[in-house]
């Protein structure tokens, strides 16, 4: 999707959506100093365009990308640091945007949780930005210090829901909240076993699939379900694309506001992949998986 094409569709999105008056102008007020003329369109093409570019941090993208070549598309553009204390605004029609932009329940479903760290560990001791709602957490990486982003996938690789946890909760814990709307198969890793959580989705039709640990029993398992439980890399490669393509990892955020935008422009930029990771199991697989 090119530039233009991006701008379109956000901005016939927020003409769906009005409850921004005065053609959707951002920074209007009476108080003395520049009223910046941006739109929440603008706005918000700007920073799901960075998450699309491969850039590194958001002030290189701005300041001589953005500032520099993109005069003639952009031509009400501000400061930086304008722009900066703008993103805030636009956090609610990117969450709206982002759930228009989601997949659809097929019956196969993937979940799994990355960390998202907000400082390094060694500066743990003197970080503020996030005292009181990041905490530690560990991966099989090691420890870290920040939240962790529970997602749940199809098949297709598209984005069905998502979760934003400190980084010291269970994985089981949020997975009743985002079965919610879900029906047929959850495949999970070993981190997810639990007899209760199993039987409380069973009850809401989604049957939970993991694999077993070195201690426990063998048990029989449909062969469909075996090769599946095997494709469930699937969403650890989307959460690869999140971190490495979208950049939704980042440790200098100094809001928790622009933290937030962060992410959802991110996972935005991805269901906005014209390709994304997909298993293409239905012309292999019979009519059994359903």
């Amino acid at each position: 999707m090119s530039l233009l094409n991006l701008f379109c569709d956000v901005d016939d999105f927020c003409q769906t959506i009005s409850i921004w008056p005065e053609s959707h102008r951002l920074g209007r007020s009476n108080k003395p100093g520049p009223k910046p003329n941006l739109s929440v369109s603008e706005v918000m093409t700007i920073i799901i365009n960075f998450h699309r570019s491969r850039f590194r941090d958001f002030k290189t993208y701005y300041t001589t990308y953005v500032m520099k070549h993109l005069r003639s598309e952009f031509p009400d553009l501000v400061s930086y640091n304008r722009f900066v204390e703008l993103k805030p605004l636009a956090l609610l029609p990117l969450c709206l945007y982002l759930r228009s932009r989601m997949g659809v329940v097929t019956g196969i479903s993937f979940i799994d949780a990355t960390s998202l760290p907000v400082c390094h560990n060694r500066r743990i001791q003197r970080h503020k930005t996030f005292k009181g709602l990041a905490a530690h957490g560990k991966t099989t990486m090691g420890w870290f210090y920040g939240f962790k982003l529970h997602l749940v996938v199809n098949e297709h690789g598209e984005i069905l829901t998502f979760q934003l946890t400190p980084g010291n909760v269970d994985d089981r814990k949020p997975v009743p909240f985002l079965s919610k709307g879900l029906f047929g198969k959850l495949f999970a890793d070993r981190g997810y076993i639990s007899q209760d959580l199993f039987a409380k989705l069973f009850q809401d039709e989604v049957q939970l699939i993991t694999g077993i640990r070195k201690n426990m029993q063998n048990r029989l398992m449909p062969w469909v379900d075996k090769l599946l439980l095997r494709k469930r890399s699937i969403i650890e490669t989307i959460n690869d694309q999140l971190k490495n393509i979208s950049q939704i990892e980042h440790s200098r955020h100094r809001s928790f506001a622009n933290f937030f935008v962060n992410l959802i422009a991110g996972l935005i930029a991805y269901c906005l992949q014209p390709k994304k990771p997909s298993l293409h199991i239905y012309n292999a697989l019979p009519a059994a998986i359903h």
